[in-house]
């Protein structure tokens, strides 16, 4: 499997900068000929129902509901993440840059970025493996000839391939936060910011090299709809990487999580953010999401495949990976 997946990257290729679009494609263009599982927005939703945590609402009034979970968090979003985590969900977070092991040049969508955390690690990484990449070629260059001197200075006037990530997310309070960390971070280049629904991304066919979404495609309304808008803006041989919370394996571990989320976590969420509803929401939507191997077929049925999951934390996060070829 770790053959293939090396193998699939020679398919990914650089393509030029995302300038900032408008918050929603028109319906329409989604729908054009030729465009694999696309969701009749002409079908009305009028009296159909889904989960809003253990609530069951009109499926029209879900994304709303969301859309003010995450407005009103917004400010307090980060410090919760550590608090709730105790700081492990950056160690998840690494990892799952790891296991992308992105290369430099590559372009990323993060889907329901919020505050940017992933995007500010790919660029980061792949930043490092620029460099790890040069020290390694300076070490093979100890005795260089003329043509390896030549090569050297043609390299360097070129400059580094430059790694571009794209922060999707449809609520502007997460997207003004992430703005404000990334220029107290001093992040601007190769980063942009676009308001948009992951079921409805507003780009164009065959865009990115990798796809991720983390802890966010549990809060859609329609997740078949957000995978297949995964794989449709993807190129061939690109890469989808979803990190979300799954169901934990062992039994004990798992009474002790269901009782550390409903009776800790949303007191957390008043005494820091001032606001218990939301983050009972975050657990309830939690135990609605599909178990690890559900959500494997699910990714499969919108048309990836060499699908897998890792279990992170006994299972109380898992990443799924999956490839358009």
């Amino acid at each position: 499997m770790a053959a293939s997946i090396r193998a699939l990257r020679f398919f990914f290729n650089s393509t030029p900068n995302i300038h900032h679009v408008s918050r929603c494609r028109i319906k329409h263009l989604c729908c054009r000929a030729g465009i694999t599982g696309c969701r009749g927005y002409s079908d009305s939703t009028e009296g159909r129902s889904t989960h809003f945590g253990f609530q069951t609402v009109p499926e029209e009034e879900k994304a709303e509901k969301v859309y003010k979970v995450f407005e009103s968090v917004a400010e307090k979003y980060d410090v919760m993440n550590d608090a709730m985590s105790l700081g492990i969900h950056r160690l998840w977070k690494d990892t799952l840059l790891h296991i992308m092991n992105p290369q430099p040049g590559l372009r990323l969508l993060d889907t329901a970025g919020g505050t940017g955390d992933i995007s500010f690690r790919f660029l980061e990484y792949t930043h490092s493996m620029y460099d790890r990449q040069q020290r390694l070629r300076a070490k093979s260059r100890q005795t260089p000839s003329w043509q390896d001197i030549t090569e050297h200075y043609v390299s360097d006037d070129a400059g580094p391939p430059q790694s571009r990530a794209v922060v999707c997310d449809i609520n502007k309070e997460m997207l003004k936060v992430g703005k404000q960390k990334a220029e107290t971070a001093g992040i601007t280049t190769g980063l942009s910011w676009v308001a948009g629904d992951a079921e409805e991304l507003p780009f164009d066919d065959d865009q990115f090299d990798i796809y991720t979404i983390a802890f966010g495609i549990r809060n859609v309304t329609h997740i078949e709809q957000a995978l297949q808008e995964a794989l449709r803006v993807l190129k061939p041989g690109g890469r989808f990487m979803c990190l979300e919370f799954s169901k934990v394996t062992n039994p004990l571990l798992a009474r002790l999580y269901d009782a550390y989320s409903f009776q800790m976590i949303p007191v957390l969420g008043e005494v820091i953010a001032g606001d218990w509803k939301s983050y009972q929401y975050l657990v309830e939507s939690i135990r609605k999401f599909p178990d690890q191997e559900t959500f494997k077929e699910m990714i499969e049925d919108a048309g990836f495949l060499c699908v897998q999951y890792f279990n992170l934390t006994g299972g109380i996060v898992a990443i799924h990976s999956g490839f358009k070829l």
